[in-house]
């Protein structure tokens, strides 16, 4: 998949070349912290490991690399490169290796029961950063399932695994499984993220509509993204059963919202209210997205959980719901207000007019996100 998108990028740079966008000025006077900002990318996304990034930064897109642009204003970032389809509990566990520098290990338990190797990549030769403890604390920033492969991570790292723990000699248990480690992790915010799952999985076409062009490049490209590895593992470790809406919510139930972590959401909308009361795609969405767009913002009904899926769910950016990128149903909430940000609870920030792919870059349409960033990581850089 990464391959199909690098060359796809090599074309989109030939006909729209990069924008020379204003820089941001940084006020690091009035910083409290200055912890690494790790950044989580989303479905069949990539990041600094990948090769794909030299074409196509994931971050910043045909703006130009978005990790270089906020290192240079004196920020510290660092872009992970996790599954880019496999389940949150894989991709937390290959984030985890990265940031420690040690080899990949998925669980004794969980790789057994789940039909693919208990070890990875290791990456002790090229940690991401430099340090990461209790002292060199983290934030963390995850787009789209990235989001859901961060809160996985902190639940890993501040409770553990007791699965893994019955089941492995002391010795041989990763560090993410032990816990004890919910006070490396500063901040967390979900760009965009299904937090609650998508209500795209619920409006898949019928074979009929897949002839219609445009929900045949829609379908196919979600699809293509959420092929998971082709390693005779269950369908059940995947994004795409992980962002299927009651997965997500069984998913939610054993993630504690930890009261000294900074919790931020940046939900984003793209489409209009209709005169029926439904949501359609604004005129220029990604081409990628409108068909899936159209969809889910007519849609209403019951999962097969009987989760309601009703009016609020309408409107999305083309792959998320607004409503579910707000905050975990089951968590603490509440708008974001800069005199009143507090640990413990997800500060929801106004929702964001843009697609999915607008708080990358955008991919077709080119989108000026490096100032955002900047008044982002320099809100969680004040935090007192």
């Amino acid at each position: 998949m990464q391959k199909i998108i690098a060359f796809f990028m090599t074309i989109l740079m030939f006909f729209f070349p990069r924008l020379n966008l204003p820089k941001a000025d940084v006020d690091k006077e009035s910083w409290t912290t200055d912890y690494t900002c790790v950044f989580v990318h989303g479905l069949s996304g990539w990041g600094a490991y990948s090769p794909a990034n030299y074409v196509m930064p994931y971050w910043g897109m045909l703006g130009g690399d978005l990790m270089k642009y906020l290192n240079a204003r004196g920020f510290k970032t660092a872009a992970a490169t996790v599954a880019p389809a496999d389940s949150a509990w894989d991709r937390a566990c290959e984030l985890y290796a990265q940031l420690t520098g040690t080899k990949v290990d998925y669980g004794k338990e969980h790789s057994e029961r789940c039909h693919h190797p208990r070890f990875g990549k290791d990456f002790s030769c090229f940690p991401l950063i430099e340090s990461f403890s209790a002292e060199d604390k983290i934030n963390l920033l995850g787009h789209s399932f990235g989001g859901a492969t961060v809160l996985t991570f902190l639940e890993l790292m501040a409770n553990g695994s007791e699965a893994e723990k019955a089941v492995t000699p002391e010795d041989e248990l990763s560090g993410l499984f032990t816990g004890g480690k919910g006070d490396w992790v500063y901040s967390v915010t979900a760009l965009s993220a299904p937090m609650n799952g998508t209500s795209a999985y619920e409006v898949m076409p019928t074979l009929e509509e897949h002839a219609d062009a445009r929900v045949y490049l829609t379908t196919d490209t979600l699809n293509l993204a959420s092929t998971t590895t082709q390693d005779g593992r269950i369908a059940d470790d995947s994004a795409t059963y992980d962002m299927h809406i009651d997965n997500a919510m069984k998913m939610l139930e054993g993630i504690e919202t930890l009261s000294h972590v900074y919790y931020f959401s940046l939900p984003c909308c793209y489409t209009e209210q209709q005169a029926d009361g439904t949501w359609a795609p604004k005129k220029d969405m990604e081409p990628l997205f409108v068909s899936a767009s159209e969809r889910m913002g007519k849609y209403t009904g019951v999962t097969e959980g009987g989760c309601v899926v009703d009016e609020k769910w309408q409107q999305n950016d083309g792959l998320v719901n607004t409503y579910s990128a707000r905050a975990p149903f089951n968590a603490p909430q509440q708008d974001l207000d800069r005199d009143d940000i507090r640990p413990g609870i997800w500060n929801v920030m106004p929702t964001f007019d843009g697609d999915h792919m607008a708080l990358q870059g955008g991919l077709v349409y080119n989108d000026n996100i490096r100032e955002l960033y900047v008044d982002l990581l320099t809100m969680i850089n004040t935090l007192s």
